[in-house]
């Protein structure tokens, strides 16, 4: 690939990034007035609020605390957040515990324990703020009636059977004793504020960290359906089965909950605008195509090929390079035995599809640094990428059919690895037509 077409992909990346770190993003709505806190323009006044507690989970919850950290400082009474293994760092005032992503684990369990017992004491003069981004739905952990052991087997499923987020959540749901605004009754009589960067499309509150502090809508039934439409009922542990069975003859009772103000403080769309401004500053005409791309990674990554193809083919020959934009959550149906993610999935389809065509390249990442239950965020590919796999002695084709495009794309050095990224605003897609 082209050094310099690499370079401007990754610099307009950068753009959409900046905008929407944990840190900077939390920065952004909380400050201190004459000793009252304003949180999104409302004044949470020290006068009422005798103390300050800060909870979070999330791939993003450090940063985000890390900003409160400095903030509040010693305001803060109590603080704890859960963040994905390798996310972590030490705060003054707020505790960070690491437990793992995208399935839970025993660590998460133990974590979630401890910060639900920061519960105690509070009152209707306690304020929380809850921090919340992505991850949170597998690091906020308490299964309800079933053990950990089938609470991931269940989840491992539902990820590999190419389900939405939504819908995933939606079991998740049914499965927990915090998520879907249990949390919140958990934390009653305090009031809450909860921090959201969301990584959904459309910024479903339900679905945003399967909404500990949104009251769920779903039923059991759904839950059920949802293991149904997917085939994977008959390899659902039965203590899973037999607990959502028995609450869909459970009448349901809306629990007591905090009062609750949930503000989006980052997400996609920001992304994507910030994404937008860097391109045009490089003197790159951008267009936004979508900020909901969704369905199978490989078709969507076919999708974008002919667009592009079509775009490179139509544009006026004025010699300005064009910037096509792109964000969203794919699925990948796994039926293979390899190693990849999404987004890697949809940078080798597209690779595929543009082999040997001059002026088009792609990079296709995931905003939280990590892609898959991999060390990379994406790839960034062009017209050279399936000859180098080729030359490797890879047939691309059975890799993207095996879900190894890990490997594929490794081989032909095409990989992007940024490390942990402070936010997780789903996956961008940039298209370079040069």
């Amino acid at each position: 690939m082209s050094s310099d077409n690499s370079r401007i992909l990754n610099k307009i990346f950068s753009a959409g990034l900046s905008a929407v770190k944990g840190y900077e993003s939390v920065k952004s709505v909380v400050r201190l007035s004459h000793g009252d806190i304003l949180i999104s323009g409302k004044k949470y006044s020290s006068g009422f609020f005798n103390r300050i507690i800060v909870i979070g989970a999330g791939k993003a919850s450090f940063d985000m605390a890390r900003a409160l950290d400095e903030i509040l400082g010693a305001r803060i009474h109590k603080g704890m957040v859960i963040t994905k293994y390798g996310y972590g760092g030490h705060l003054k005032h707020i505790e960070v515990v690491e437990a793992s992503h995208p399935l839970p684990d025993i660590n998460g369990v133990r974590a979630t324990r401890q910060l639900l017992s920061l519960s105690s004491g509070v009152d209707m003069h306690t304020l929380v703020i809850l921090l919340l981004s992505g991850g949170a739905s597998s690091l906020l952990v308490a299964p309800d009636g079933i053990s950990i052991k089938d609470k991931i087997k269940t989840t491992s499923l539902l990820l590999k059977s190419g389900a939405r987020i939504d819908e995933l959540n939606t079991v998740r749901k049914q499965l927990s004793l915090i998520k879907g605004g249990r949390l919140a009754g958990i934390f009653y009589p305090a009031q809450i504020v909860t921090l959201i960067i969301s990584d959904v499309i459309g910024n479903s509150l339900e679905s945003i960290g399967s909404g500990p502090t949104v009251l769920d809508t779903s039923r059991p039934r759904q839950a059920l359906d949802i293991l149904e439409h997917y085939r994977i009922r008959d390899k659902i542990p039965q203590a899973v089965l037999k607990r959502l069975e028995q609450k869909t003859r459970t009448r349901y009772n809306r629990s007591t909950r905090s009062p609750v103000r949930n503000i989006i403080i980052a997400d996609n769309r920001k992304a994507v605008n910030a994404c937008k401004t860097g391109a045009f500053m490089l003197g790159i005409k951008p267009v936004v195509l979508t900020t909901s791309l969704h369905g199978e990674a490989r078709e969507a990554g076919h999708v974008l090929a002919a667009i592009a193809d079509e775009m490179a083919h139509n544009r006026k020959r004025n010699g300005q390079k064009v910037c096509i934009i792109s964000s969203g959550e794919t699925t990948v149906t796994v039926r293979g035995t390899g190693k990849g993610g999404r987004s890697q999935e949809l940078a080798l389809a597209f690779a595929m599809d543009i082999q040997g065509k001059k002026g088009i390249s792609m990079l296709s990442a995931g905003t939280d640094g990590t892609d898959g239950p991999t060390d990379a965020a994406g790839a960034v590919v062009d017209k050279t990428t399936i000859d180098r796999i080729k030359a490797s002695g890879m047939e691309p084709n059975k890799y993207l059919l095996n879900n190894d495009s890990y490997t594929a794309l490794e081989a032909a050095g095409t990989l992007l690895k940024t490390g942990a990224t402070g936010t997780n605003v789903m996956d961008i897609q940039l298209i370079l037509l040069s």
